[in-house]
Formats: C-alpha cells, sequence, structure tokens
C-alpha cells in the first residue's frame, strides 16, 4: 500500500506557521481487532488567537464511522473528508474558543503493510507513528508541534493479547465481557502524536529497576517474543548504563515511574523513542553470545542508549516541525557516540563512526538527495531520516563540542532544558542556549545548518629554514549547485598535530571562518609533518598531497590514534586508486614494513585491526570520480592479497596467538577482531584457506556449547563467501539448520548468500526470494538479502551486463507496492548512480527510468527519482 496518500507538492521550511488549533488532552479508546480495530479519540482542542479558521485533521487509510462536536453529533454536511483530510469548516464549529471532539475511526492492521500507524508485527500489534504515522490511527493535527496528554485505553482479546502497553503509567486494568480485558494508561507529559505507542500481544517479561540519583525507583521492563528472555539481559544492562550515564554526565533523571522495552520483528527503524514505551526493532535488544556477534552487542548497547537519551534530546524538548529533525537526532547521535566511547575503546569508536561517514554520508553529500541537516524543502518526510541528518548532525554537534569546551557545552545543555523543557523548538533555539551560556558567536557556526555537501578543505604549507617558521594556509569550498549557488564560509574547527625531531607533537585548535586563512609556527628546527584533522574534527575532505614518507612518519610518531589510523587508510588508499587505473602498479615495500611492525608490536589489538581493515568499496568510491566498480574491486583485492603475501608469517603468527586465548580473556572482543582481519587477509592465500574451514567448525560445532562463538563463525563464513570457497555450500547449508528457527541469525545467513562472490549468483538470489522464511513484508529480511547483495558483492552488483541493477530495480518494484519506506532506503545505491563510470550510468539510469514509470510510485520513490533523474 502507498506510503502517502498525499500530493506531491513539496512542503517548505520557510511557511512554517503555528497551529490555529491546539490539541491539550487526548483520551483514546482502542479496541484491538486485526482487520478491524475500532478508536474513539475525545479531543479537548483550543481555538489560537480567535481565529476563524477551519479545522483540519490529517487522516489516511481510516474508515471515519462518527463525528461528534461537544456531543452533538455531525452530519456529513457539516464536514468535508478527503483521502488525507477531515475538514470541518468554521460554520460548523462552536464560537467559543475550547470544543470537545470526539472521532470514531476503524482501520485494518493485517493489512498495513507500510509499518505506519498501528500494523501486525507477527502476531503482535504495535504501532510507528514517527513521522507521520499517528494520521493512519485517528484524525489528528499530525505536527509536532502539537502537544498533548494522552489517556490510552487498550482493549483486546484477553488469550490472545495478554500485555497491553501504551505510553505513561498505567492507572487501571480490568477484564471485560466476552474473555477481553482493559489496561488504561495514563502520560502526564505532553507530547506529540509522534511519540504515541501501543503493544499488545504474547510476550516474555524480563523486570529489573533502576535508582536514580535522587532516590527515586524505576521499575524498567523489556517484552520479548516467548523463548528469548535469556537474549534480553545485555538489552536490560546497557539500560542501565545508559541511565546512570546521562546523570553523571548530563544530569538527566529519568522521569516516570515505569520505562519498558518491547522487542517486535517487523519494524521499519532500528527503533522508536516513544514516551515511557520503546518499540525496538528485536536485532537490536536480543543477544547472547551463539547467536550475536561482538558488532552486535556493540550495536544493542549504542541504540538502548540512543533511544533511552532521547527522553531528554527529542521527548521533553522536542521538535517545532520536521525541518527541525537533526534537533533531536544530531543530538543524540552525539550523546549516544559519547557514552559508546566511554564504555569501549574511544579510539576504535571515534573510527567506525568516521567510516560509516566517509562511506555512506558523504556519498548522500555527493548524490541527488542532497540536503542540509536542516532541509529547507520536504515532499515525503521518511526521506529525511538519512545519515546527513543523523551522522552529519552528530559531527555538527561534535564541532560545536569542540569549540567551546566540555564545561561549557554542560552549561548550554543545562540552559537549553531550563528555557525550554515541555517545549517545541528549532535548531536555532539550540545554537543560542550554547551562544548564551559559552558567550561565544555562534551565528556563522549556524550555516553548518543550512547548507548542503561536504566541504573541501585545500592544505598549503612551507617552511622557512631562515626564520625556523613553518607556516599554513587552509582554504574551504563548499559545493555550488543549482539550489546553493554561492555557498559561504563556514565555522570549522580544524585540530591538527605537528611532528617534529624538537617537538613530540605539538596540538594546535585552528578555527577556519574565512575563505583562505594563515598561520605561522616557530621554533621548528626542521619542517614539521602536518597530521590534519585530529580526531577528524569536521566533517570534510582534505586536498592535501602527502608523500609516503610524511603517511609512515604520522602511523609512527602521532600522539592523536585517530590521526595514526587515517595517515594508513590514506596511504592504502592512493594505493587502491593507483591500481585501480593501472593494474601493474607496484606497491612500495615500505607498507609490509609498516603492517608487520603493527603487527609485531604491542598496541591495542583492536586499534590494530582497524588499522589493518582496508577502506571499503564504498569509503574508496566516495574519493573517486566516474570510477570503474570492475576495477575498483580488482584494486581492493590486490592490495589485499599483497597484503597477505607480504605479511603472511606475520599475520598468521598474530592470528595464533589470537587464537589461543580462552574465553576469560579480558580483551576477548579485542582479540576476536584482530584475529578475524588476520584471517580475512589470509584467506587470500590457497594455503591458509583451511584456517576458515578450521574456525567455523571451533566456533559452530564446538562440544561445549559455552565455547560456540557466532562473531568466529560469520568471520569464517564471510571468507568462505568472499573467495567461494570449497566448503562454503556446505557450511551454509549446517548453518542454516542448526539456526532455521532463529530470526535474527537467519537474517545473518541470507546475508552471507547475498555476498557469495560466484557466477551463479543472480540464480542464488532468485533461489533466496523463493525461500519458505524469505518475506518482502520482513523489513529485517528484505535488508538482509537485498541490501547486503547491493552492499556487499560489489563485483556483481556493478557486473558489466546490469543484472545487479536489474535485480534491484525489480525488487523496489515490488517493495514500492509493500513498504515504500524499505523500497526508498534500497534504492540508494542506484540513485547515486553518477559516481561511477558512463557505462555504469547508462545501465542504472535504465533501471531508474523503468522504476519512475510504475503505475502505482509511492511518494518515498517519486522524490528520489525525480531527484536522481533530472538534468
Amino acid at each position: 500500500m502507498s506510503s502517502s496518500l498525499s500530493d506531491t507538492a513539496p512542503r517548505f521550511l520557510a511557511d512554517y506557521r503555528p497551529a490555529d488549533f491546539m490539541i491539550k488532552t487526548v483520551n483514546l479508546i482502542i479496541t484491538l481487532d486485526d482487520t478491524c480495530s475500532q478508536v474513539i479519540s475525545e479531543l479537548s482542542i483550543e481555538r489560537q488567537s480567535n481565529n476563524k479558521q477551519a479545522l483540519q485533521l490529517n487522516g489516511e487509510h481510516l474508515t471515519l464511522v462518527s463525528v461528534v462536536l461537544d456531543k452533538q453529533a455531525l452530519s456529513k454536511e457539516q464536514y468535508q473528508l478527503s483521502d488525507t483530510l477531515l475538514t470541518i469548516p468554521a460554520t460548523s464549529l462552536p464560537d467559543g474558543n475550547k470544543f470537545t471532539l470526539t472521532i470514531t475511526t476503524e482501520i485494518n492492521p493485517q493489512e498495513n503493510t507500510a509499518l505506519e500507524g498501528l500494523f501486525k508485527s507477527g502476531e503482535a500489534f504495535c504501532t510507528q507513528c514517527e513521522a507521520e504515522g499517528f494520521r493512519r490511527i485517528t484524525y489528528y493535527l499530525d505536527r509536532p508541534d502539537v502537544m498533548a496528554t494522552f489517556t490510552t485505553k487498550v482493549i483486546a482479546d484477553k488469550t490472545l493479547y495478554p500485555t497491553l502497553l501504551s505510553n505513561g503509567n498505567k492507572v487501571a486494568a480490568g477484564d471485560l465481557a466476552n474473555n477481553k480485558h482493559f489496561v488504561t494508561w495514563h502520560d502526564p507529559f505532553p507530547k506529540p502524536c509522534y511519540l504515541f505507542a501501543l503493544v499488545a500481544g504474547v510476550f516474555d517479561l524480563l523486570a529489573d529497576t533502576f535508582t536514580t540519583a535522587s532516590g527515586r525507583e524505576v521499575a524498567l521492563e523489556i517484552f520479548v517474543d516467548k523463548g528469548n528472555l535469556a537474549k534480553a539481559k545485555h538489552a536490560m544492562v546497557s539500560l542501565q548504563k545508559s541511565m546512570a550515564w546521562d546523570e553523571e554526565t548530563f544530569g538527566l533523571e529519568y522521569d516516570l515511574d515505569i520505562y519498558m522495552i518491547v522487542a517486535v520483528d517487523f519494524f521499519n527503524m532500528g527503533a522508536m523513542e516513544n514516551k515511557g514505551l520503546n518499540v525496538f526493532n528485536s536485532k537490536y535488544v536480543l543477544a547472547d553470545s551463539q547467536c550475536a556477534t561482538d558488532t552486535d552487542y556493540f550495536n544493542i548497547e549504542a541504540v538502548i542508549a540512543h533511544e533511552y537519551f532521547h527522553n531528554w534530546t527529542g521527548n521533553r524538548v522536542t521538535c517545532r516541525d520536521w525541518f527541525q529533525l537533526s534537533l533531536k537526532e544530531g543530538l543524540t547521535v552525539f550523546r549516544d557516540q559519547q557514552f559508546s566511547a566511554q564504555m569501549h575503546s574511544s579510539a576504535v569508536t571515534r573510527i567506525q563512526n568516521v567510516r560509516v561517514l566517509r562511506s555512506q554520508q558523504f556519498a548522500e553529500d555527493a548524490g541527488p538527495m542532497a540536503h542540509p541537516i536542516r532541509p529547507e524543502k520536504v515532499v515525503e518526510m521518511n526521506n529525511f531520516y538519512t545519515l546527513t541528518v543523523y551522522e552529519k548532525g552528530a559531527e555538527v554537534i561534535r564541532m560545536l563540542h569542540t569549540l567551546i569546551g566540555v564545561d561549557n557545552f554542560r552549561k548550554g545543555m543545562d540552559l537549553y532544558f531550563a528555557r525550554f523543557d515541555g517545549m517545541a523548538v528549532t535548531c536555532d533555539d539550540f545554537i543560542n542556549a550554547m551562544s548564551d551560556a559559552s558567550a561565544k558567536d555562534l551565528s556563522q557556526f549556524k550555516l553548518w545548518y543550512s547548507q548542503s555537501g561536504t566541504p573541501v578543505i585545500k592544505v598549503q604549507e612551507s617552511y622557512d629554514e631562515q626564520t625556523k617558521l613553518y607556516s599554513l594556509t587552509l582554504s574551504q569550498q563548499s559545493p555550488v549547485t543549482k539550489s546553493q549557488q554561492n555557498p559561504q564560509a563556514l565555522h570549522i574547527p580544524i585540530k591538527i598535530e605537528l611532528i617534529s625531531e624538537n617537538h613530540a607533537g605539538q596540538s594546535e585548535l585552528l578555527e577556519l571562518t574565512q575563505t583562505e586563512q594563515s598561520w605561522q609556527f616557530n621554533g621548528f628546527s626542521s619542517k614539521p609533518t602536518l597530521a590534519m584533522l585530529s580526531d577528524f574534527s569536521a566533517p570534510v575532505k582534505l586536498l592535501f598531497q602527502q608523500d609516503d614518507a610524511s603517511l609512515l612518519t604520522i602511523i609512527k610518531q602521532a600522539n592523536n590514534s585517530f590521526c595514526r589510523w587515517d595517515a594508513g587508510q590514506k596511504l592504502l588508499m592512493s594505493y587502491i586508486q593507483q591500481l585501480t587505473f593501472d593494474a601493474d602498479y607496484v606497491i612500495p615495500n615500505e607498507l609490509l614494513i609498516a603492517i608487520n611492525e603493527m603487527l609485531t608490536g604491542d598496541g591495542d589489538r583492536a586499534f590494530i585491526a582497524e588499522q589493518l581493515l582496508l577502506p571499503s568499496f564504498d569509503e574508496a568510491a566516495s574519493l573517486m570520480i566516474e570510477v570503474d566498480p570492475i576495477a575498483l574491486t580488482r584494486a581492493i583485492t590486490a592490495l589485499s592479497l599483497f597484503i597477505a603475501q607480504g605479511s603472511q608469517e606475520e599475520l598468521l603468527a598474530s592470528y595464533q596467538a589470537c587464537q589461543q586465548l580462552d574465553q576469560s580473556s579480558a580483551n576477548l572482543v579485542a582479540n576476536r577482531a584482530l584475529k578475524n582481519v588476520c584471517l580475512a587477509l589470509l584467506s587470500y592465500l590457497p594455503e591458509y584457506q583451511y584456517l576458515v574451514t578450521q574456525q567455523y567448525q571451533q566456533a559452530t560445532n564446538n562440544d561445549d556449547i559455552l565455547q560456540e562463538n557466532m562473531t568466529d563463525s560469520l568471520a569464517a563464513l564471510t571468507c568462505s563467501a568472499k573467495h567461494n570457497l570449497v566448503d562454503l555450500k556446505q557450511q551454509l547449508q549446517h548453518f542454516e539448520m542448526k539456526w532455521l528457527q532463529t530470526t535474527l541469525v537467519m537474517d545473518k545467513w541470507f546475508a552471507l548468500n547475498a555476498s557469495v562472490v560466484s557466477e551463479d549468483i543472480f540464480s542464488q538470489l532468485d533461489d533466496l526470494l523463493m525461500h519458505a522464511q524469505f518475506s518482502l513484508k520482513n523489513p529485517n529480511r528484505s535488508r538482509s538479502l537485498i541490501g547486503a547483495f547491493t552492499m556487499n558483492n560489489p563485483k556483481y552488483f556493478h557486473c558489466p551486463t546490469g543484472r545487479g541493477y536489474q535485480f534491484l530495480a525489480e525488487q523496489i518494484a515490488k517493495l514500492n507496492e509493500i513498504n515504500p519506506q524499505v523500497a526508498s532506503r534500497l534504492i540508494t545505491p542506484l540513485i547515486q548512480y553518477k559516481s561511477f563510470a558512463p557505462r555504469h550510468q547508462k545501465l542504472m539510469r535504465s533501471e531508474l527510468v523503468k522504476l519512475q514509470s510504475l503505475p502505482k510510485l509511492s511518494n518515498d520513490l517519486k522524490e528520489k527519482l525525480d531527484a536522481a533523474l533530472q538534468d
């Protein structure tokens, strides 16, 4: 079904105006039924500023039963109904400024495959209302600046749905006739309707408590499908850590008597921060060592933290309008990144953040859907839940944190909450609070919110041997586009390190505010080596040619760990670029010397693992123009093979050293990370491919079930798939039979199959689409097969015949009818076609043109296709 029934006319930030009416209280009675759920909504409404406007309420996919105004039923002549609006003319409204409107609607959750509003997730009822899903439940002023207190009575069959949940605190419960029962929930905090939630089903419950700094005991409840209780323990610990961290770092306590999390299998997003009742995709709740990887554990902790932190940065203070989405998302991503950095290696966590930014967000910034972190116009709001709003938004907050310092940032947060608690505000309101708290002029910094694209910083340096003066000149340029003809100079914090014989490593924070600026540093007996962007202090690209010797100096001598890692990535990237355009390029042996020194040193093994990871296909492609994807995949393979051959002894020694550590090792995660990077490189050499089979058997078939480990099992299978090893088919069959009844692990199985580097991949994909456990209606399953193919199998996604593009387009056409949000997110690799060589551009564009002609094209896809195909 269509994601939206509205027309495709854009909405503009400049057109915002406050609502003519506000809703103060909402009393809902929701009687659940698979195909005909009834919603009775009693709204206490107040007219604003004595206006005489009609009342227009949003609604989609609803059957209207009745409208009652101040206890008087309205006839059909007293209101107008369209596919998207219920309009009550001013002439039908009472003269006073306050009135009560009671609306009864019916909806069909079973047929709601778009998973917006009220829908069935397996056998459970579930809701998702952000951004504009509440209008699929009842007619309402579906906008974030309309905030009301909600009381929700949920009625359902007691046997089928013993657990009935909604926002706030439970205030009543009881049995009704015909084996039905009810639970009533009241949320005392006014909220926009996008934060409404309802869940009903059969669940196991993991219960615990948390005592706040002020001594209040909060009940913590995590609801999971029957049989999964043990897998929720890590999520509970993560929640308790998050609550403690937010109190210690920002002085923010939780405010309700209960905090609930529900894990469901069918969910478009990772999770949703509904007030007091967070609904989670089960992949971000369920984990044990047998079925979850170390990355899964990390991500669960991070997403649990993210949604909990939203209680203040998103719920207590929310967005005035959806153009301000980064107000809550960018800030909350920054907060969860800070949390993760403290829970784990700060260096590795930062590197992983930057990998996502460079491999995906930079491409988004350069693509047809490029937009500022506060967009100026929107057609389909779901399309702006992007890496730009989230990840780049977080980088902007991080730059602010760098510019004003830790203490002033905390003062700014305190002032922000003091001013705006319980309100719906803007990005400018947040920056103004930070400016006032720190006494720093941030007016130029605000341009980050209104300019799109990744700025490019050009670096020029010189050294005067006579004066011992080192000079550095930086210039900035943001992309010029049709909608951004004259981008202005941004306020950019540039952290640098100067490495020389007589300086252990001089660190400086430079504030680049002009198109071009220069700085001078004295006291150097020789020209220092410049390490740019310590900690990746700004989301920019560099135009800075450094020779191999300089990069190797940074790798060995820089104090900043990010700079050491980044210098290694630049070195590797330079060789990938050379090999892409010249397959006969000879890679210098100095690279092997540096790698062997890393492997034989005593550094942090998790950090060494990151140093050994080559730039991904997407990272490399984002730094190249009209790249030949086939040549690029060959280049990455050639460089991997060169490292494997030249460092095989050191790689094997490191692999064996990590393999010998038992499960009780304190650094087990770091050891596994290094071990599996070594295995990935060694697997390029036939003489070491036996290690892949050996590791799979040890990790998956262990006599001691506690020794089984999904991280090692999946790492071995990934190597098998990449090289299409002899044992791959048998391993995949064994893995499937072992985990056939475990949904999240089967998602991994589908992803592995989609990543197999084989000439038979397309027939295998066709078979997988027909697998009994595959369904396009399940977002996780769609992403695990279709998304994994496009992201993890570049050789065949970009195959010269165009068959990979055709496969993706065919599945998107089907998803357009089922779940447009998922379709819209999966289309990203196709709409970025201009990054690739002309012959690939032509093939990709051809598929986009076909999609554009679909008879029932959703707004989600239409907006992206129109942007991608415009000249």
